[in-house]
């Protein structure tokens, strides 16, 4: 399986639902994301089958291990994104979300560099 931004915005919003909520069906992620049943449902199918997550027997979701490395490098890419936007004078809310545009198509070095200058003007 290839991944793609809404790959990568399935997982993230996963970790994000299972921090605020404690667990996660796919009707929280309907709700939060404005997707279809349907394609929420294919799509958690994939995920599942390639190994991204997993669905109990109730329907709850939990991420495996490569699911949750992907997740939350794209939730620290949104989280420094939105900050350091933040502190440029871009308002909180078109911060939030310039920062899920910009976290998909950054390279990892651009990334890392704006990362390290951001966390450098903090302390």
């Amino acid at each position: 399986m290839q991944i793609n931004e809404s790959t990568e915005n399935y997982l993230e919003m996963i970790l994000i639902l299972k921090q605020q909520k404690g667990q996660v069906r796919s009707i929280d992620i309907v709700n939060e994301l404005g997707y279809t049943k349907p394609s929420i449902s294919v799509a958690m199918k994939k995920l599942r089958e390639n190994g991204y997550i997993n669905v109990d027997e109730n329907g709850y979701i939990s991420l495996e291990a490569q699911g949750y490395d992907i997740a939350s490098q794209m939730y620290d890419r949104h989280q420094t994104i939105t900050n350091l936007l933040i502190s440029a004078g871009v308002n909180e809310e078109t911060a939030a979300k310039d920062a899920c545009k910009i976290e998909h198509v950054i390279s990892d070095e651009s990334y890392q560099c704006l990362k390290s200058y951001f966390n450098q003007k903090q302390n």
